[in-house]
């Protein structure tokens, strides 16, 4: 079957990211890093869907087990052993993820003795809540393709490992805060900061979950609510304006979950308003800023082709905004048509990054296979934003 040039590109660089990390054929120790393989396996699921390629559907399922089975665990040099979780191998391996994820860096967290060194925190082990919804929304699109219940449970098992080792009361009594990054075994943080979005990538995954059934157990349904409320509440009392390119396709990414999912209540059309105009004066930002016209050398691939990603989205709600009875209404329907003005620069992200020699730089190849999967998840988007409704058919490329 001839292909797009798109998706032809897209399934090279999936395929040649399954050889080299040791997922296909499979490697005693295989590169895993949670974000990467998060969009991998949202990817891997969007190309079987529109290709029609069981063998995408399959890697999918790979993927997800080897990072269990690796970023699930302890590391080979950790002196602890085991899943994360504590449980033994056979309880941890049925729910791999409830003591949640390692991160995957390169070194091993911080010592809780050692003094913090914040350029090096950027290379140490530790968990991520921003990694942990990215992978949480990874399993519920392998749940989507295989009608599998248990990758759902796995993610709802990870939401409340996440909300649990994240979520602190404020220092003031007030209220509840989160933290960036914590331990690998969410005991305690090592970046005591929130990390700006993560309160809304919290709100919007639980509402996700909920969306796609947390299984017959009706008290994992009330947690959900409960926990959705608290990132809720985080929201409202945080900035959603970032400059930064990957942020603002995050922003734009977030808009289509949200009006995917529908069923916001009164709260929908007001948090989507905070981040469709947030998304319009991060987009000026960048653009005065000029970092898309910098050398390859002066540019993370990845950062900018999350803007790209993001994109994609703002292009299907420009497809709908006419007959959506919420986003018809000002001002949505004008920070989407503000933000469709953009779509080009999608296109200019995607040609630069498809250009040999533009990779051919440190920045690109000190980070490759987050900047590879990123560009094939670019160029393929919906296997990332697609988020069907509850029911939705077994998919039969699994059969």
């Amino acid at each position: 079957m001839s292909l797009p040039p798109h998706l032809l590109q897209a399934s090279r660089i999936m395929e040649e990211f399954a050889a080299s990390t040791g997922l296909h054929p499979v490697r005693p120790d295989p590169e895993r890093y949670l974000w990467t393989d998060a969009f991998a396996v949202c990817t891997f699921c969007g190309l079987s869907e529109t290709i029609g390629d069981v063998a995408y559907s399959r890697m999918a399922i790979l993927l997800v087990d080897q990072v269990h089975r690796t970023l699930g665990r302890h590391r080979r040099d950790d002196k602890r052993t085991g899943w994360i979780s504590g449980f033994s191998d056979a309880e941890g391996a049925r729910h791999p993820t409830i003591g949640g994820l390692r991160i995957g860096k390169i070194l091993p967290e911080r010592g809780r003795d050692d003094p913090c060194d914040e350029r090096l925190e950027w290379d140490r082990d530790g968990q991520y809540f921003h990694y942990l919804t990215k992978w949480m929304h990874a399993l519920n699109r392998v749940g989507m393709v295989t009608g599998d219940p248990k990758y759902r449970r796995w993610a709802v098992e990870l939401a409340r490992a996440a909300h649990t080792g994240f979520i602190a009361a404020a220092p003031d009594g007030a209220g509840k805060r989160m933290y960036w990054k914590m331990s690998i075994d969410l005991r305690r943080p090592l970046v005591p900061s929130m990390g700006q979005h993560d309160p809304l990538d919290g709100w919007v995954t639980c509402r996700e979950l909920l969306a796609a059934g947390a299984g017959p157990d009706p008290e994992q349904e009330r947690w959900l609510m409960e926990a959705s409320e608290d990132y809720a509440a985080l929201c409202r009392n945080s900035s959603l304006l970032s400059g930064d390119p990957l942020s603002i396709g995050g922003l734009m990414a977030d808009a289509g979950r949200i009006v995917h999912l529908g069923g916001g209540g009164t709260g929908q059309a007001e948090i989507l308003e905070r981040i469709l105009l947030s998304a319009c004066t991060g987009m000026e930002i960048v653009l005065r800023q000029g970092s898309l016209a910098l050398p390859a050398e002066s540019r993370l691939g990845f950062r900018e082709l999350g803007l790209s990603i993001g994109l994609s989205a703002i292009r299907n709600l420009a497809a709908t905004a006419g007959s959506d009875p919420v986003l018809k209404r000002d001002p949505l329907n004008r920070y989407i048509r503000t933000l469709a003005q953009y779509l080009p620069v999608k296109t200019t992200i995607e040609e630069f990054w498809m250009n040999r020699r533009d990779r051919n730089v440190r920045t690109w190849t000190d980070h490759r296979w987050i900047n590879e999967v990123m560009l094939a998840t670019s160029l393929a988007p919906e296997g990332f934003l697609t988020i069907r409704a509850p029911g939705s058919q077994r998919n039969h490329l699994i059969d």
